[in-house]
């Protein structure tokens, strides 16, 4: 982890970049496995190589319903050639005799001695018998035994994250189970004297606590085991007491509010005098206050034995943009990925912003009919609306103003969310 140092308030903002790669650098994989049936692995990173123990296919396929033939026998006298046998699916063919056809069907088993296959389109059945109406080059409309995988190749490298698609690889060579990293265990906590829970009523001056939903869906997207600590006051004894909580049997701290400059934001304060903190403020709109750093899991804990701390802003907005370009990779290179960077997409802008601010702005966008990109007219961190009407976000470098017209840098949201 980056050293702390006693003027951390007093330094300059870091870039976006700089507060992702101290985080990854940070973020050491666990080395804890477990099994896991592979229907059940969905979201799941893989904790070793996924090896081939055989080819797919298995036996030279046929690609289409058909018959199956020499083509030696089609280059001189009558194609018209008794079938010998008929093969389905899951069917193991006889060798096919020489001046005869085989009836076959798509994803059987091509008999030996066969060398193409001449689709149903291309012949005229006559009772025992077919007429070969096309003359076939060898191999067509065969698939090769092991076109797709051959025995002992790596489907699937060891910090995968399982798709849908990436289960049914895994399926389609026989593997049951799968060895994955253990899930991540998180404590989430929110403070705010302000906040309540939805179905309470609403006290003067107090707020629907919003991030707690935003961020227990995005953690539960990324498999986490997650204890809710739920609402923590605005006291700085009771915030130590919740981080101290939090740190026992934890990979991670993460929380919502209390890291900003006022007197009443406690985060900040409790982790130094719990653990350390590695970096504050990030040069980036929304999310500027956000903080990394480590709480000790006893009081006699040295620094192996520490727990990995985030604290978000309270905006929800900014608690929404900096769990995406922050904690998301932070949490999947914990699990063993290896290349947690979102892809993302040059697109059209079809807006002028015509003043740039001096931080990296995270701008609510989405794709028009036309393919290119609308902003969101407000673009305040309170407005929670913003992130359910866009696609994404425009990653806009400080200082730069937008022309219509111009290519910018968009991330989709199904990027980050996934």
């Amino acid at each position: 982890m980056p050293t702390p140092t006693s003027s951390a308030s007093r330094a300059p903002l870091l870039s976006t970049a700089e507060a992702l790669s101290a985080l990854l650098a940070a973020a050491v994989p666990i080395a804890e496995t477990e099994s896991v049936p592979t229907r059940d692995a969905l979201g799941r990173v893989l904790s070793a190589d996924v090896v081939s123990a055989l080819d797919v296919p298995p036996a030279q396929m046929s690609a289409m319903d058909g018959y199956a033939v020499r083509v030696a026998d089609l280059t001189h006298g009558d194609r018209r050639l008794p079938v010998s046998q008929r093969v389905a699916a899951g069917q193991s063919p006889q060798p096919l005799a020489a001046g005869t056809a085989a009836r076959i069907f798509t994803g059987a088993p091509v008999p030996p001695g066969a060398d193409a296959v001449v689709m149903q389109e291309q012949t005229e059945a006559d009772g025992d018998a077919v007429s070969i109406l096309h003359t076939p080059k060898a191999g067509e409309w065969m698939t090769a035994q092991g076109a797709d995988i051959r025995r002992g190749a790596v489907v699937l490298p060891a910090g995968t994250r399982l798709s849908p698609q990436a289960l049914g690889l895994a399926a389609s060579i026989g593997c049951a189970r799968l060895d994955v990293t253990r899930r991540l265990k998180v404590a989430v906590f929110f403070t705010g004297d302000e906040l309540t829970m939805p179905g309470e009523p609403l006290a003067p001056g107090g707020i629907y606590n919003s991030n707690r939903f935003t961020i227990g869906g995005l953690l539960a997207r990324l498999n986490c085991e997650v204890t809710d600590l739920g609402i923590v006051p605005d006291r700085l004894e009771a915030t130590c007491d919740a981080l101290a909580a939090a740190a026992r049997g934890h990979d991670l701290i993460l929380t919502s509010g209390g890291v900003s400059v006022g007197e009443e934001d406690h985060v900040k304060p409790a982790v130094e005098s719990l653990g350390r903190l590695a970096l504050w403020q990030i040069a980036m709109k929304p999310g500027k206050p956000l903080a990394y750093g480590a709480v000790r899991k006893s009081a006699a804990a040295g620094p192996a034995e520490e727990t990995h701390f985030i604290g978000l802003p309270g905006n929800p907005v900014s608690s929404f943009v900096t769990f995406l370009m922050f904690v998301r990779p932070f949490l999947l290179r914990l699990s063993g990925v290896r290349d947690v960077a979102p892809r993302a997409l040059s697109l059209r802008a079809d807006f002028t912003q015509e003043k740039g601010d001096r931080r990296n702005e995270f701008l609510r966008a989405r794709i028009n009919a036309a393919g290119g990109l609308d902003l969101f007219p407000n673009q305040s961190s309170a407005v929670l609306t913003s992130t359910v009407w866009g696609d994404g976000l425009i990653d806009n470098p400080p200082n730069h103003a937008i022309s219509a017209g111009e290519t910018v840098r968009f991330l989709p949201f199904s990027e980050l969310l996934g």
